[in-house]
């Protein structure tokens, strides 16, 4: 069984080489197509031992990619992009997959390193190579469609989820973003798409989301709400999403509606960590309205209800530091101290360098009579915040903290 890899490019020479270093071994040959670069781009993807064609940019992702895959031999194929890289520890779990005959498609548990929602998305980067499969859409070009169409004409193929997460993707962090013109060409892209194709579910939920995002609430929430009247029932990522954002949307002026929306869109038959956005945002919505003038018993009824949240998110996703802050931050709430100053800790062991987690565990300790453990940790807090060039913060910071416990004793 041979398996290959399949890339566009264009001006990757920063990124292409992680990409490469993580497939090596994995598969049993690179085929790069370039699009124009002018950096050393080719000359890495060669170095790393793959053979690299170039095509004139087509304007659109889906025949770029169309024009890799015919570039491809084996009998497997995977698709990743330069800032993507497959995690060792789902090599042998693919593998597996892999040699099931009569499986067509492998979807798979991508990281969003630095994504400000949903940090796991699945993709469809895995497939047996068949003439029908195809990639189409104008942007976040996918092979879905194509496959749906021949499951309908050839039912005994299947599709299976890798149950671990499978690539790491770094598009999505803030500073990359602000470095680049991906969010604005995005956009253009999706208001072309939705021209062309009005009330798709799909352009609906990623325009609609984009508007969210950057504060456009009236349209976002209007294209959000038709994506949903026309989704079908069989579109659940599609659905998903437009649920999470118009649970977003509708937020600081109905939380009730959001709760609902969030509720809604944890009923989906969809892996736990493809879901956690949705239920660590209802947990934080609970937070808020525990937080207001109401009986007790209802109180700690909606704080049980967002550490019940918590712990899910977490039991699903281990690996994740913001789980265990969120279960952190609900169970100090609730006023137990204990379970706080563990989460607190296990988030810390995944992210160290976090300012806001030692903060946190320290204000915890500090509840819990551990005068010293608080000191420490406050002091951690303040060095990182120096290090990390937020002067300001880390001297607010102290202020605040020294009226509490002197932090040089």
């Amino acid at each position: 069984m041979q398996l290959s890899l399949s890339m566009i490019v264009r001006n990757e020479a920063e990124r292409l080489e992680r990409c490469l270093a993580s497939v090596a071994d994995f598969v049993d040959e690179m085929v790069i197509v370039d699009t124009g670069s002018n950096d050393g781009t080719v000359a890495i993807a060669e170095r790393c031992g793959a053979v690299v064609h170039h095509l004139d940019w087509p304007g659109d992702f889906a025949p770029a990619r169309n024009a890799a895959l015919d570039l491809v031999h084996g009998e497997w194929v995977l698709v990743l992009d330069a800032d993507e890289q497959l995690l060792a520890e789902a090599r042998q779990p693919l593998r597996r997959l892999m040699a099931q005959p009569d499986l067509l498609v492998v979807n798979l548990l991508r990281l969003e390193r630095g994504a400000r929602q949903s940090p796991y998305s699945r993709v469809s980067r895995l497939f047996r190579r068949h003439p029908a499969i195809r990639w189409s859409r104008p942007y976040h070009a996918m092979i879905d469609d194509s496959v749906l169409a021949l499951l309908r004409r050839a039912p005994h193929w299947r599709i299976a989820d890798c149950a671990i997460p499978a690539l790491g993707h770094d598009g999505y962090r803030p500073e990359l973003l602000q470095a680049s013109d991906k969010a604005a060409r995005l956009r253009r892209a999706m208001e072309a798409d939705l021209e062309h194709h009005p009330g798709n579910p799909y352009a609906c939920a990623k325009l609609g989301s984009l508007l969210v995002s950057t504060g456009e609430l009236e349209r976002g929430r209007a294209l959000l709400r038709l994506g949903l009247e026309n989704c079908g029932a069989e579109a659940l990522a599609e659905r998903f999403e437009l649920l999470l954002h118009l649970a977003l949307a509708e937020a600081p002026a109905d939380p009730a509606l959001a709760a609902s929306l969030y509720r809604q869109a944890l009923a989906l038959p969809l892996a736990p960590r493809v879901t956690l956005a949705a239920g660590l945002n209802l947990a934080g919505l609970l937070l808020e309205q525990a937080a207001e003038p109401a009986p007790a018993a209802e109180q700690q009824q909606l704080l049980a209800e967002a550490a019940d949240l918590c712990s899910q998110a977490s039991a699903a996703a281990p690996e994740l530091a913001l789980g265990w802050a969120s279960l952190g931050l609900v169970e100090r709430r609730r006023g137990q101290l204990g379970a706080a100053i563990a989460a607190y800790r296990q988030a810390l062991s995944l992210e160290p360098e976090q300012a806001d987690l030692h903060r946190n565990l320290a204000a915890a300790l500090l509840l819990a009579g551990d005068i010293g453990g608080a000191r420490a940790g406050f002091r951690q807090a303040i060095l990182l915040l120096e290090r990390q060039g937020l002067a300001a913060e880390a001297r607010a910071l102290r202020q605040q903290v020294e009226a509490l416990v002197k932090l040089d004793s």
